[in-house]
């Protein structure tokens, strides 16, 4: 079995799931090694030349300016609510905190564990990049949803924004497409509750990734965020 020859922190994701049929356990570990070896890798911490006693917060290479997209975080996060409604109030679509729990993506990015400003822009921006993918999945489901494509759209632009601000944006990596065709493979289900629950439970998670580096960025590592919208076309069309 190809269990055996996974990383420790892939067998810990094992021991840490819940009790599914054997068909489930194997796509989360599959998906978890996939995302551990596309986006997974531990963040970097770059080295600060400040001088001791310095007290400005900027890393090495940072530019000066704020983080600007507050108005582009909250529009993703009000559009992602919208989203999260609908899809729960479908008509004998019954959801409860309880009944998502097995369909959570527990290999996805989470809230950036670093309190280093370079690392966690590039957290953020690899989340981002990891999400748009999981959005084509959501999209096979609710392929007639304008607000969906607004906020892969948005979050393109976040992205490109989040990059503007870092010090070595180059090192933000990405899916390649063997990698996304092998993600979106592992989401899907022939069952249509299952890919339903899983569209809600991506939506839930791309909500909670966002309000939470959010908080970490604008609170805990005193980056300013200002109101600041980006404008049409300066980046890539969701598709």
């Amino acid at each position: 079995m190809f269990l055996e020859f996974l990383p420790l922190s892939i067998h810990s994701v094992i021991h840490a799931l819940p009790l599914w049929t054997d068909a489930c356990l194997v796509s989360a570990v599959m998906l978890a090694a996939l995302l551990l070896c596309g986006l997974g890798a531990p963040v970097e911490i770059e080295p600060t030349n400040s001088p001791a006693g310095d007290t400005s917060g900027e890393e090495d290479g940072m530019p000066t300016a704020p983080l600007s997209g507050s108005q582009v975080w909250d529009l993703i996060i009000n559009q992602l609510e919208g989203l999260i409604k609908e899809v729960s109030e479908e008509d004998g679509f019954q959801v409860t905190e309880s009944s998502l729990v097995k369909y959570k993506i527990s290999s996805l990015p989470a809230k950036c564990p670093s309190s280093n400003k370079e690392a966690c822009l590039r957290w953020v921006a690899e989340g981002l990049e990891t999400y748009v993918v999981l959005l084509k999945h959501v999209e096979k489901e609710y392929p007639n949803s304008s607000s969906l494509s607004e906020v892969g759209n948005n979050s393109q632009g976040l992205i490109s924004q989040i990059k503007g601000e870092m010090g070595k944006p180059g090192k933000v990596k990405v899916l390649t497409s063997l990698q996304e065709e092998q993600l979106l493979q592992h989401v899907n289900n022939p069952d249509a509750f299952h890919r339903r629950m899983t569209t809600l439970s991506i939506l839930q998670q791309l909500r909670q990734f966002l309000c939470d580096n959010r908080r970490k960025i604008r609170q805990d590592l005193g980056v300013e965020v200002v109101n600041s919208l980006l404008p049409l076309g300066s980046h890539k069309r969701y598709t």
